[in-house]
Parts: C-alpha cells; structure tokens; sequence
C-alpha cells in the first residue's frame, strides 16, 4: 500500500519570496566538485545571502554512502565510492541518471523535515506520472517504487517492485541539500555493484523509464520534473549554468 509520505500538499514559499532557480548542467559533472557547490550554497541559502535552487545534472559512473550505510552492502567496488553526509545507505550515480540537487530555505517555507521529504516524493510520483508511470512510495521503503506484474511473483503471491527513483537528503540550519535522482537511461548493470539502499529481497529491484518501455528522453524528463516541481514548490526561473556556476 502507498505510504501517507505520499501526500500532494505544496510545499510553497512565502507569495514575495524569489522565484526558485532553476539550472541545468551540461554534460557529466564530477561528485566532489558538486558537492562542494551544493553545500556552499546551501550555506549561503541558510545565511540568507542567496536565493534558492534546484541543480539538475548527472555523474559519471559512482556510489555514495549515506549516513546509514553498512559496508557490507558495497559488493563491488567497480567505481569510486564517495562516504556523504546525506540520509540512507548505498546508491549509484552514473549516466543516463537525472539527479536533481535541491537547495531550499525551510525557514520560507516550513520548518518540517518530514513534510519536505514526503513532497519531494509528490514531486517525482507527479513528474512520473506525466511521464505515463505509476509510481508510489512504501511505508518500510524509501524512495519512489512501480509495481511490475511482468516479473515473477513471490512465494507467497506478492507482486515484485522495483525502484525508479532514490531520494536522500540533508538539512543544516534549515537549508536543505543532496536531494533525489531519477533513473531515466542508466546502465542498470552498475547497480550490481551494492545492495542500493541496503534492500537485499529479490522481490524488489531497480528499474528506469527506459528499462519500463517509456519513451522520454533526458529533456523530456526535465520538462515533466519542472512542472510537477513548480505545481507543488511555486516558481521557478532558469538560470544560465554557463554564465552562472553554482557556488
């Protein structure tokens, strides 16, 4: 059964509060450049210096580690691994991934950790049913999940599920940073590498819009991720990643 997590409540700023920025980065980013980035910003964001921002990109092929990770569920240390500061355990970046880092003052907003999570989770479930997927969340699973009735069953009936989307998050004097990553065309193959998010069960997997039949691109993707976004979080206005790096 979907979580209550799940709720579509918005998540709005303050009416005279700036528009939220918006930026999309070309090509692959590296990890520890971006994470420096993204804290330095959130830190302005927090010190009211700046305003905030949702940083669209990928990476090249990597694991990170949350907070809760257990060394035991990295299997394969294929490509660099990088310990975070964020929520959860394993999980894989690479190519053909959209991860969205969002950089937003709780103070304008709601000072709600729990409400934040539960409409990051609206925001992906919103995006992907644009995208002609059904994807929900589940109360003893983290994350954004799709039923799939094409793989085999469990012993006892139940429907195998797999993972579109991961979301892993921190929040320092009420900025937010890390944030979620969509699988749109990633090599599933690199997930082999951990036991992502530390769920072992066969029953459940990892899937993307691609592994599912969808037929969006990274652009498209993008698009339904700005409208579901602005539909539940107000505004937000594109900002030249070119002309104006992250920092």
């Amino acid at each position: 059964m979907a979580s209550p997590r799940s709720s579509h409540a918005p998540f709005l700023a303050a009416p005279d509060a700036p528009a939220v920025e918006w930026v999309v980065a070309p090509g692959l980013t590296g990890y520890v450049e971006a994470l420096a980035a993204m804290e330095a910003r959130a830190e302005a964001i927090a010190a009211g210096e700046a305003n905030e921002r949702v940083w669209l990109l990928e990476h090249p092929p990597l694991y990170t580690a949350g907070t809760s990770a257990k060394e035991a569920d990295l299997l394969a240390p294929r490509f660099p691994v990088h310990h975070v500061g964020r929520g959860g355990q394993f999980t894989y970046h690479g190519p053909g991934q959209r991860v969205a880092y969002v950089m937003l003052d709780l103070k304008r907003r709601r000072p709600d950790v729990r409400a934040y999570v539960a409409a990051l989770e609206a925001w992906l479930i919103g995006a992907l049913a644009a995208l002609g997927v059904a994807g929900d969340t589940r109360e003893d699973r983290v994350g954004v999940w799709v039923v799939r009735p094409d793989k085999p069953t469990a012993a006892d009936g139940a429907l195998a599920e797999d993972k579109i989307a991961a979301i892993g998050v921190r929040v320092r004097r009420w900025a937010t940073f890390h944030g979620v990553a969509l699988n749109v065309a990633p090599d599933l193959s690199h997930f082999a590498g951990i036991v992502p998010c530390g769920i072992a069960d066969a029953r459940f997997g990892v899937t993307s819009l691609a592994d599912l039949g969808a037929n969006a691109s990274m652009v498209g993707a993008d698009l339904a991720l700005r409208r579901s976004f602005e539909a539940l979080f107000g505004p937000a206005v594109d900002v030249d990643a070119a002309a104006d790096v992250p920092a």
